[in-house]
């Protein structure tokens, strides 16, 4: 008896611009309610690594797979319609709608899904954001976006939810806010990849972690081993 398929595979992915190759044989899954960081300096693949899984950056050569099925060079919005959520580097919330139309706009009912996410859920979740159901997306603070963000990409019921650059530029407070609610996601079952450059609370979070360099995976492994092996934080994550 075989075992189901991961949820996403990327198998001897090879991307870049132009002629500037920047990603290199790079191999990795995320099995179905399993949580894996990306992790390595900047400049080194995380972020190509995302876009080549969504569609908006075209692979070179290698395999992306979705639950088996091939869907390199898929367009994103055929990858996102599978179940994947991205919370992008930036943000990128609608200024000129409110928090609530922010939410709504990209709200999809999935027939399957038990408890859905819709707006109560995420406004529970995130209770700053009722708070400011009536503000545009360009009157809150960056916190408050990465909020509207993550709230935004969950309305979609993915079955994987992608952050990149989960809390780059926030206070320590808002940090800890979203990381209590990335982990309370994660314990009702949902899967997650996750850029982030806070190595603690991804500790906490994940169950396995991968480093890029130079945009080859140099290593991986799970929350344990990453903690207790200080050369490899030392040589490819500290500043």
């Amino acid at each position: 008896m075989t075992s189901a398929a991961p949820l996403l595979e990327l198998a001897a992915v090879e991307n870049g611009y132009g002629i500037s190759q920047v990603l290199f044989d790079i191999s990795f899954s995320v099995a179905a309610g399993e949580c894996v960081s990306i992790q390595g300096r900047n400049g080194m693949g995380k972020s190509t690594t995302v876009k080549s899984i969504l569609g908006i950056q075209p692979i070179w050569r290698g395999a992306i797979r979705w639950k088996g099925q091939a869907v390199g060079g898929w367009p994103p919005h055929r990858v996102a319609r599978q179940g994947v959520g991205l919370v992008p580097e930036g943000r990128q919330v609608f200024p000129n709608l409110t928090v609530r139309e922010n939410l709504i706009a990209t709200a999809v009912v999935r027939p399957a899904r038990e408890a859905a996410w819709d707006y109560a859920r995420v406004v529970k979740l995130f209770p700053r954001l009722a708070e400011r159901a009536n503000n545009f997306g360009n009157q809150l603070s960056g916190g408050e976006q990465q909020m509207l963000a993550i709230g935004r990409a969950l309305m979609t019921n993915p079955e994987l939810l992608i952050l990149d650059e989960a809390t780059e530029g926030l206070s320590p407070l808002i940090r800890q806010e979203i990381w209590g609610a990335l982990a309370t996601v994660r314990a009702e079952g949902m899967s997650i990849l996750v850029i982030d450059k806070n190595l603690r609370p991804l500790l906490e979070l994940c169950d396995r972690h991968l480093i890029l360099e130079k945009g080859c995976v140099v290593w991986s492994g799970s929350s344990a081993d990453l903690r207790a092996d200080q050369t490899v934080q030392q040589k490819y994550l500290s500043a």
